[in-house]
């Protein structure tokens, strides 16, 4: 945690969101919070930040993923990649996790996609598919992907995301 904020009231924060101690750095102005995340990531680590203020902005902007607070100020807002709409901390974890799930719902619709493409197009270029099977099939791909894409909908960021095929054996685990 990087913060201009005193060394006592950094200490309470971080202890209030279960931050270890040898991770909070206090009283430190925004060149060094910059250069802070540019020492983080020059190993090829990618750093998010975290911030709300005009003093945030530079860091912001530096780290892979810049967070402002929607309560925090417009040069915050406008240096970030997101804008959480509240200034609930827990609202970090939920965006990264509907980004994880995210991308998890857009690999499995393309492991879909090609699975029938694969399946189907070597038959069909063999001729042994009738071609209006063969488009039926198509259009179930589409369909089983935009099916998918819109269950996606009802995911709650409060628990990991599980793939469709894999929920069955999620619930077994439970």
């Amino acid at each position: 945690m990087l913060t201009g904020d005193d060394e006592r009231t950094a200490r309470a924060v971080a202890e209030a969101v279960n931050i270890h101690d040898d991770d909070v750095w206090a009283g430190v102005l925004p060149g060094e919070k910059a250069d802070a995340v540019d020492a983080i990531q020059a190993d090829g680590t990618r750093a998010m930040m975290v911030g709300d203020g005009v003093n945030d902005a530079p860091a912001l902007t530096t780290a892979a993923v810049g967070v402002a607070v929607g309560s925090g100020t417009d040069v915050a807002i406008e240096s970030a990649d997101v804008t959480l709409m509240r200034s609930d901390p827990g609202d970090v974890v939920r965006a990264v996790r509907l980004s994880e799930a995210t991308i998890a719902e857009v690999w499995q619709n393309l492991f879909w996609a090609f699975g029938y493409n694969a399946a189907l197009i070597p038959v069909a270029s063999l001729g042994l598919l009738n071609p209006a099977l063969a488009g039926a099939a198509m259009s179930a791909s589409s369909v089983s992907a935009m099916s998918d894409s819109l269950l996606f909908a009802r995911y709650e960021p409060d628990a990991d995301y599980v793939p469709l095929p894999l929920r069955p054996l999620a619930a077994l685990r439970n």
